[in-house]
């Protein structure tokens, strides 16, 4: 049987109003904890939608008084992404694998009808995992990312917030001088700064939080429990074997969305 996307989709749509301040949208963000809200104008119509990625893009992580105020001025319909890709609810799984792939996005509106009926992230996706993966399957190894990206514990909030940005990725890894893992800084330990603004002294150790490390040998059924029970995107690989040593990669669930579209995968088949 075709497993769609409606079979994996959260129900129901989160949003917010296009003249709510980015504060405002960060505290939503962290109350229903997700990384995006749809934005909808005074029809209920959405017609955007805006990403923790998208308050982290501006120019909003500033010490100064002036570029702090403007900030506070700024609004959801300033900054969020429009228009809003969707995906139709009955389209199967595996053409929504090669859409996520294609489009390089964190999440679809699912469409029914032409009426929004829920979200589908990179994170179901990777819940699926648990119930579709083989025991034989690759391991962590196999599909992980060899590049990261990491900082210092002494790295000013700002410059691993502009590292982050211009990088498109989500988090950066913090390390000791030997290369030692100390901890995570991801967009959502950045997002009370948005109302609060940043003192030019915040290091990423001030704001970090612990990482979840792998070992590369791990197969991506252990992989993906870890990601579901701990809400995380990314995994720090490293060898069991010398796990205080620099670390190896990071698997994400972008890594496994990939192993999903792979011709010869079990979800192509």
């Amino acid at each position: 049987m075709t497993t769609l996307v409606k079979d994996l989709m959260h129900k129901g749509v989160i949003t917010c109003k296009p003249d709510a301040t980015l504060g405002q949208v960060a505290t939503l963000l962290d109350q229903h904890q997700v990384h995006a809200l749809f934005v909808t104008d005074r029809d209920g119509r959405i017609v955007g939608v805006i990403s923790d990625f998208d308050l982290m893009a501006g120019e909003w992580l500033s010490s100064d008084p002036e570029s702090l105020n403007t900030m506070r001025k700024l609004t959801a319909s300033d900054i969020m992404t429009k228009p809003v890709d969707s995906i139709q609810a009955a389209t199967p799984l595996t053409e929504a694998a090669d859409l996520f792939m294609q489009k390089r996005v964190g999440r679809f509106l699912v469409l029914e009808n032409e009426k929004p009926v829920g979200t589908i992230s990179l994170s179901d996706f990777v819940a699926s995992l648990t119930e579709r993966i083989k025991s034989k399957r690759e391991k962590v190894g196999d599909v992980m990312s060899h590049a990261i990206l990491v900082c210092r514990g002494k790295t000013p909030v700002l410059s691993a917030a502009y590292a982050m940005t211009s990088s498109g990725w989500r988090s950066v890894l913090v390390v000791d001088l030997n290369g030692k893992v100390l901890g995570v800084v991801s967009g959502h330990d950045l997002l009370h700064l948005v109302k609060n603004g940043v003192d030019e002294k915040l290091t990423v150790r001030d704001v970090m939080h612990p990482a979840l490390t792998i070992d590369i040998n791990a197969s991506l059924r252990e992989a993906a429990d870890m990601l579901i029970q701990n809400h995380y995107h990314r995994l720090v690989v490293v060898d069991k074997e010398n796990p205080d040593s620099f670390p190896l990669g990071a698997i994400s669930t972008f890594d496994i969305v990939a192993e999903m579209a792979r011709p010869d995968s079990i979800w192509q088949k």
